[in-house]
């Protein structure tokens, strides 16, 4: 089922937005990703401000690679 999702991205990566190819949108969402996983832990003591900027971090990231 990944292998199918995956070839079916690979095909349809243009319409995402990730109109230099997929390693430079895989480079970039793993990148949002990270980022998002270090704003969570730095307020690893807030836990709902914590899930709250990491959320935020991930969509909004997502979103601009997704339209630039």
């Amino acid at each position: 089922m990944r292998l199918a999702w995956f070839a079916w991205f690979i095909r349809h990566c243009g319409e995402f937005g990730y109109s230099h190819g997929p390693l430079r949108g895989a480079f970039g969402t793993i990148a949002v990703l990270l980022t998002a996983l270090l704003l969570g832990y730095a307020l690893r003591r807030h836990r709902v401000a914590a899930l709250a900027v990491a959320g935020v971090t991930c969509a909004a990231g997502i979103g601009w690679l997704a339209v630039h």
